[in-house]
């Protein structure tokens, strides 16, 4: 396929198309996943999440700039609230991160969640396979924000990273929620502020708990804003992707990644097969039995799976 031909050879403009094809989840969707994925394997994907305000988007883009340092190629994919009326991304990549717009080496790109809880985009999957493909040596997934619910992000990742702020009352029990099962580094921004330290505390008295792991969760202050604590963050990761690699975690991370991708794909063709059978004149007719209490929605679903 001559698109994905020139999306390897570095074309950017060919690289945005392939990823709105894929977002836009039509006719050509297989084909390009089927002529990606051979490419797919190289890159390292950071999640990066936490509650709204606790300064994602600054201590993403300040990793960035640590990264390139480094000499490596980075992608951010910034999954943005959906538009309830179009499902695109309100926020837009062209407000986010501009220090980085004139590097060839960076690649910033905001995915609509298009209702999809989790805080991810239905395409985000398919998404990274791409940018990984590009060659992109590091692939950043920056989730909306939306709390409790973004332990989705723990299917897509590599590593993950949740970023709190101090005197922020909820994050404690945003934590209890889920959030201190799949982090694997901890950030408290803005630590100029008053709590940080009291914050940190509390963090490192929970990893304390787990004596057996073997990656001891690190808990980093950062000021992000001000580019306090970014270089030790960066030796963090890239402490945990060693550890990772020597221990075989990297593989795991992407087998569980290639199942709930299968898994999705065997869900959405059976979802279109069974919304095509409810929409015959059986089916309507199945839908109705539902309405008039004649069936229970179990029964129905039993039918309609035959």
């Amino acid at each position: 396929m001559e698109l994905i031909d020139k999306m390897l050879a570095g074309d950017r403009l060919s690289l945005a198309r392939v990823i709105s094809f894929i977002e836009d989840r039509g006719e050509h969707l297989r084909a390009l996943v089927d002529e990606i994925y051979p490419k797919t394997g190289n890159a390292f994907v950071l999640g990066i999440t936490g509650p709204p305000g606790a300064g994602k988007s600054t201590v993403t883009d300040k990793l960035v700039a640590e990264i390139r340092k480094s000499g490596k190629r980075v992608a951010v994919i910034a999954i943005d609230p959906s538009s309830p009326f179009s499902g695109g991304a309100i926020l837009g990549d062209r407000i986010r991160m501009q220090s980085h717009s004139g590097d060839t080496g960076v690649y910033i790109r905001s995915l609509g969640t298009r209702g999809k809880h989790g805080g991810l985009s239905q395409s985000s999957k398919e998404v990274v396979m791409a940018l990984d493909a590009a060659g992109f040596d590091w692939v950043i997934v920056e989730t909306a924000g939306v709390g409790q619910t973004e332990l989705d992000v723990l299917k897509l990742a590599h590593a993950v990273c949740v970023v709190l702020v101090p005197e922020s009352g909820d994050s404690i029990q945003v934590m209890k929620a889920g959030l201190m099962e799949i982090a694997d580094l901890f950030v408290v921004n803005k630590c100029d502020r008053p709590e940080s330290d009291k914050l940190v505390r509390e963090l490192i008295n929970m990893i304390g708990m787990n004596e057996a792991a073997m990656w001891q969760i690190p808990v980093l202050k950062t000021q992000a804003l001000h580019d306090q604590g970014i270089v030790e963050f960066f030796t963090q990761v890239c402490s945990y992707r060693d550890y990772a690699l020597k221990h075989g975690k990297l593989e795991e991370k992407r087998a569980a990644f290639i199942e709930e991708e299968i898994l999705e794909i065997i869900w959405s063709a059976n979802a279109r097969v069974v919304r095509e059978k409810m929409h015959s004149e059986s089916g309507r007719k199945i839908v109705a039995e539902v309405l008039s209490k004649k069936r229970t929605p179990y029964e129905a679903a039993d039918k309609f799976a035959e």
